[in-house]
């Protein structure tokens, strides 16, 4: 690693400020493979002593890496290259479970629950649900892995109506769901960008700040009725939804 770290790597002039020249230099080692997941970098101390860097510099340069996520600091071990996550792609057009997306790519499925239970509801439930007075809500939180790696935070709520016993669900919560008659059919999703706040961050295993997809979901019975509002935080890092456009009919076309 000392042939990477060397006062010949940073121009004085004309290669911008030193601490993104350093941010650079890390990164496109990480991107050739000279870096590989899991190596450790010197500490700060050191790489000052090779580059010839100030510690402040240093420590700016990797500060930025940490924070896109590229690298990940360990209290009391060091700096280290974040292990690659596979980048997955996600159809808009399919309603399914995460357990069973999951299972179509031949993946395995964890889930770490923070929370399940019977509440009084929260004004957006009540609105979302279509609760009416006095009904209780289910609340469904927990963090959902594939092969060992956090992916999305998953925070679900139902009416007790539709799902009286919270502690039912292990797995799949929409297999409960078929098993009830109660699967929705179709489902609204609204996406939007989110910088992952410190709580979030650690549960999914990146660092604060990174970029994140916030999804809301509100899903139906074929009768209409409002079955589950869901509400989850998604790795920028992990993945990209797509969806298929097609040519509107000629006559709803724009003249």
């Amino acid at each position: 690693m000392g042939e990477l770290f060397t006062p010949e790597a940073f121009e004085e002039t004309g290669g911008g400020p030193l601490y993104l020249q350093l941010h650079r230099l890390i990164a496109e080692a990480i991107a050739s493979g000279r870096l590989q997941p899991g190596d450790s970098l010197p500490s700060e101390r050191e790489l000052a002593a090779m580059t010839g860097l100030s510690r402040v510099t240093v420590r700016k340069g990797v500060a930025e890496l940490v924070a896109s996520g590229q690298l990940v600091q360990k209290r009391g071990s060091g700096t280290f290259v974040a292990p690659r996550v596979e980048k997955l792609e996600q159809a808009l057009s399919l309603l399914t479970s995460f357990t069973e997306d999951m299972a179509r790519r031949g993946r395995s499925v964890e889930s770490r629950w923070i929370a399940r239970g019977l509440h009084a509801p929260a004004p957006e439930e009540v609105m979302a649900l279509g609760l009416g007075v006095g009904e209780k809500v289910a609340r469904l939180e927990r963090v959902r892995s594939s092969d060992g790696v956090p992916l999305a935070i998953e925070r679900a709520s139902l009416s007790q109506a539709i799902l009286p016993d919270p502690d039912c669900v292990t797995d799949s919560l929409y297999a409960v769901l078929q098993d009830r008659g109660l699967r929705p059919v179709r489902a609204v999703q609204r996406i939007s960008a989110a910088n992952l706040n410190a709580k979030d961050a650690e549960l999914l295993g990146v660092p604060p700040g990174v970029a994140g997809l916030r999804i809301e979901r509100i899903s139906y019975l074929p009768s209409g009725k409002v079955v589950e509002f869901t509400r989850s935080l998604y790795r920028g890092d992990a993945y990209d939804f797509a969806v298929e456009l097609k040519l509107a009919p000629e006559g709803e076309r724009n003249p």
